[in-house]
C-alpha cells in the first residue's frame, strides 16, 4: 500500500481551535505530519459568535499547523457541533424497475438523496444521513444491499439536523481564512473515528466527548450509530464555578482546574491546599483542594446526569456492553471516569485518540483534546478512499433503448456525487 493523500481537520471549538495534518502510510495507520493551536476567541458553545475573531483564530492554527507539517493547507474537513444539533430516526423507500437487475450504488444514492429532501422547520438544514440497514422487499435485512435482487428497497436513517444559520456561519470564517470546505463532519462522530475500537461499536458503547462548550454524545450499538445529543455544558461552566466559588479571576480558575482539579471530593484531605498569587500587592489566597473539588464535583455530576437521561432516552441503556468512553478536554480531570462510573452504573474509561495512530511527532497529539481533529483527519482520509473506489468501479453503462432522459439522469448522479462531500 502506497502513502496516502494528505489531508487537514480543522476543530473549530469553544476554547480551542486546533488545524491538525495527516495520512495513512504504507501500513494504513495515519501519520500525524502537524498540528497546529490557537485560542478560540470567537466561539461560544459550538456556534460562532465573532466572525473576524474567529476567522483570526482560524489563520493562526492554520499557519502554525503549516509550519509545523510543511503542507500548503488549503482544505480542510471541519467539525460541526453546539446545542442546535439534533437527531432523529427516519425510513425512506424507493420502488426499482425490474427485479432481475442487481441492486447498484445509484439505486442506494437515489434513496440516501430522498432523505435530503425530508420537511424540517424552518431554519434547519440535514448534516448527516446515515443509514443504519437496508431491508428488501419488507424481508431481508442487510447493511450492504448492492449486487442482491428486489423490487423494494427501503432503509432505517438516523438523520443528523443543524441550524443554517450556524453551518454557513462555520463556513463563512473558514472561506474568509482562504480555506476551501471538502466536508462538514458532526464532531462527535469524528471523535468516535478517533477513540473507539470496532469492538467496541459492536458490543454497544456511549462516547462522550467533554469539551469546552458543550458535551457530545453518540451510542453505537451492533456498529451502528443509534443516537446523537449535544448538551450545552461543558469545561468552560466547570472553570466558571471554580471563579466564582473560590473569588479569583478566570485564568486563574483555569490553571487551578487544570493542575489541581479533581472531580471526587472525597478524594482530597482536608489538609491539602494551594496558595494563589494576589492580585496588585495584595496577599496570596489559600484555596482548599477538598473545596475545589466540591465545585468541581457538583458541576460534573450534573453533565454526567444529563449524559444518563440521554442513554435512557436512546433506549440502549441496557444494551451498552461497553459501557461510556469519556474523551474531549473535559476527560482529562482527575478521577472523572471513577465518578461516572458511580453514577451511571456503566464501565467507564479515557479514551486516547491513539486507535487507529502511527508513532506521532509528539505526545501532544495523543491528548482527548485533539480526539476530534484526530477524528476529522480520519474521516476526511476514508471519504477520499470511497470516492476514489466509486469512481474506479463505475463503468459507462449501455442498455437496449436507453433513451435520451435516461442518459441524462446517469449524468445528473455523476455530477451529484463529485459535487457533494461523503
Amino acid at each position: 500500500m502506497i502513502q496516502s493523500e494528505i489531508v487537514a481537520g480543522l476543530d473549530i471549538g469553544s476554547t480551542k481551535i486546533a488545524c491538525i495534518v495527516g495520512r495513512k502510510n504504507e501500513y494504513g495507520k495515519v501519520e500525524i505530519l502537524g498540528l497546529g493551536r490557537s485560542d478560540s476567541l470567537g466561539v461560544n458553545r459550538g456556534v460562532v459568535e465573532n466572525i473576524q475573531n474567529t476567522v483570526d483564530s482560524i489563520n493562526k492554527a492554520v499557519a502554525e499547523a503549516s509550519h509545523n507539517s510543511g503542507v500548503d493547507i488549503k482544505v480542510v474537513n471541519v467539525g460541526i457541533a453546539g446545542q442546535h444539533i439534533r437527531s432523529l430516526q427516519h425510513r425512506g423507500s424507493i420502488m426499482r424497475n425490474s427485479i432481475e437487475d442487481e441492486i447498484e450504488h445509484d439505486d442506494v444514492s437515489n434513496l440516501i438523496e430522498n432523505m435530503y429532501k425530508l420537511v424540517l422547520p424552518p431554519g434547519e438544514e440535514i448534516i448527516h444521513v446515515i443509514p443504519q440497514e437496508y431491508i428488501i422487499d419488507n424481508q431481508q435485512r442487510t447493511r450492504q444491499p448492492i449486487g442482491m435482487s428486489g423490487i423494494l428497497l427501503e432503509a432505517n436513517f438516523h438523520i443528523i439536523t443543524g441550524q443554517v444559520a450556524a453551518a454557513k456561519n462555520i463556513e463563512k470564517c473558514v472561506k474568509k481564512a482562504g480555506l476551501e470546505i471538502s466536508s462538514m463532519i458532526l464532531e462527535p462522530l469524528a471523535s468516535a473515528e478517533a477513540v473507539l475500537s470496532s469492538e467496541e461499536k459492536e458490543a454497544g458503547v456511549a462516547l462522550v466527548d467533554i469539551g469546552g462548550g458543550t458535551t457530545d454524545i453518540a451510542i453505537f450499538q451492533d456498529d451502528i450509530i443509534r443516537h446523537t445529543a449535544v448538551i450545552p455544558l461543558g469545561g468552560n461552566v466547570i472553570t466558571d464555578d471554580v471563579k466564582e466559588g473560590c473569588s479569583i479571576i478566570r485564568v486563574q480558575a483555569e490553571e487551578l482546574k487544570k493542575r489541581f482539579g479533581s472531580a471526587l471530593a472525597s478524594e482530597n484531605k482536608d489538609e491539602e491546599v494551594v496558595s494563589i498569587p494576589g492580585l496588585k500587592g495584595r496577599s496570596a489566597k489559600e484555596i482548599s483542594l477538598r473545596n475545589l473539588a466540591h465545585i468541581i464535583q457538583a458541576r460534573m455530576e450534573e453533565i454526567i446526569e444529563h449524559v444518563l437521561y440521554e442513554i435512557k432516552n436512546s433506549g440502549f441503556e441496557k444494551k451498552l456492553i461497553a459501557g461510556i468512553v469519556l474523551t474531549g478536554g473535559g476527560s482529562q480531570l482527575r478521577h472523572a471516569a471513577q465518578l461516572t462510573e458511580f453514577i451511571t452504573g456503566m464501565d467507564t474509561r479515557i479514551g486516547y485518540p491513539n486507535e487507529h495512530l502511527a508513532k506521532s511527532l509528539s505526545g501532544e497529539t495523543g491528548s482527548p483534546m485533539h480526539a476530534t481533529g484526530i477524528g476529522l483527519v480520519i474521516k476526511g482520509l476514508d471519504n477520499k478512499e470511497i470516492k476514489k473506489k466509486r469512481q474506479t468501479s463505475k463503468a459507462p453503462k449501455t442498455s437496449i433503448g436507453a433513451g435520451f432522459f435516461s442518459k441524462i439522469f446517469n449524468q445528473g448522479i455523476d455530477f451529484f456525487e463529485k459535487d457533494q462531500s461523503v
